[in-house]
C-alpha cells in the first residue's frame, strides 16, 4: 500500500473476457470517491453535465465528483448495466440527479439520441465528458485486424466526434468539452499501438476545436492519465502484466480514478476560464512534453 494515501501499489493476477470490463468483478475494486470528502463548493451548480464512459472507471470518478459539485449527471455507457446502476445509486445518495442512458457512441445517429434524452429532461447540456474507450492489446502492428482497428477508432475517435457534434448546438458560452486523452497519446505504447493513435487523435482534436470555438466561449481541454486502475485493465491484459500495473512510475504505482476526478472538475468549472486547447496530465510522475 502507498503509505500516504493507502492506495494499492500491486494487484492479485486477474483477467476479464470482454471490453471495456465489469468494475465490480474488480480486485480490489478501483477508488472512486475520496474518503470524507463530502463538502462541495458548488463548483458546478446547476450544470448540465453528459459523461461517455461515465458507468465505471474514472467515468464513475468525474460523475460522482461533479454530482457532489452540484451537477446533474447523464451517464453514457455501453452494456455494464450492475457498474451504471451502482453509480447512479450513489450519486442518488448524494442528493444529486442522474440519468443512464445505454448505447454505443461510435454510432452518430445514437449521440444525437443521447442529447434529446437530456435536452428532453433538463432543457439544456453545459459540460460533455468524452471517456469512454477501449483497447486490445497485440504484440505488433499484423496482429492488429481491421475489425479491431475500425472499432477502437470508432468508439475511441469517432464517439468523441458524433458526441462533440450533437451537443454543440446547445452549447452556450461558458459551456466546455473534456477529452480522455492518454499518457500512450505522448510515450506510445508498443502494445497499444491503435489505442495509442486514438489517444494522440484526441489530443489533436482537443487542439483543433478549441481553436474553432474560443470566440464563442466555449472551452475545450483533455486529461491525459497515465497507468489508472480501472476496468480496462483487467480486460485488456494477462493477470502477470496485471499484477504489476503501474508499478514502473515514479510515484511507484498505478493511480485511482479519485486521483483525476478533480481535475476534471477544474477544467469544467469557472476556475479554468481562461483554459482551452490545453492537456492536464495526471500520471504518477512521468515526464511529458508536447
Amino acid at each position: 500500500m502507498d503509505k500516504n494515501h493507502k492506495f494499492p501499489t500491486s494487484f492479485p493476477p486477474q483477467h476479464q473476457d470482454r471490453q471495456p470490463g465489469f468494475e465490480n468483478e474488480m480486485n480490489p475494486r478501483p477508488i472512486f470517491e475520496m474518503e470524507g470528502y463530502n463538502a462541495s463548493s458548488n463548483r458546478l451548480k446547476d450544470k448540465v453535465a453528459i459523461i461517455t464512459g461515465g458507468d465505471s472507471g474514472i467515468g464513475r470518478a468525474v460523475a460522482i465528483a461533479f454530482a457532489k459539485e452540484g451537477a446533474k449527471v447523464a451517464i453514457v455507457y455501453l452494456h455494464e448495466e450492475d457498474d451504471a446502476e451502482e453509480t447512479k445509486s450513489i450519486i442518488d445518495k448524494c442528493g444529486a440527479q442522474c440519468m443512464l442512458i445505454s448505447g454505443d457512441i461510435g454510432y452518430e445517429d445514437f449521440c444525437g439520441q443521447v442529447v434529446k434524452k437530456v435536452m428532453d429532461q433538463w432543457g439544456k447540456v453545459d459540460i460533455l465528458v468524452n471517456n469512454a474507450a477501449e483497447q486490445h492489446v497485440q504484440n505488433s502492428l499484423k496482429d492488429i485486424s481491421a475489425d479491431q482497428l475500425e472499432k477502437t477508432f470508432r468508439t475511441n475517435v469517432f464517439g468523441a466526434f458524433y458526441m462533440s457534434k450533437a451537443v454543440l448546438p446547445h452549447l452556450k458560452c461558458g459551456g466546455n468539452i473534456i477529452n480522455t486523452t492518454s499518457i500512450t497519446a505522448y510515450k506510445g505504447n508498443e502494445t497499444l499501438i491503435d489505442y495509442s493513435s486514438t489517444k494522440g487523435a484526441l489530443v489533436s482534436f482537443t487542439r483543433a476545436l478549441s481553436q474553432s470555438l474560443a470566440k464563442t466561449g466555449i472551452r475545450v481541454n483533455s486529461v491525459a492519465p497515465g497507468p489508472i486502475w480501472t476496468p480496462l485493465i483487467p480486460a485488456s491484459f494477462g493477470g502477470e502484466d496485471v499484477k504489476s500495473f503501474g508499478s514502473d512510475t515514479p510515484m511507484g504505482r498505478a493511480g485511482q480514478p479519485v486521483e483525476l476526478a478533480q481535475a476534471y472538475v477544474f477544467l469544467a468549472s469557472n476556475d479554468a476560464s481562461y483554459i482551452t486547447g490545453q492537456t492536464i496530465h495526471v500520471n504518477g510522475g512521468n515526464i511529458v512534453n508536447g
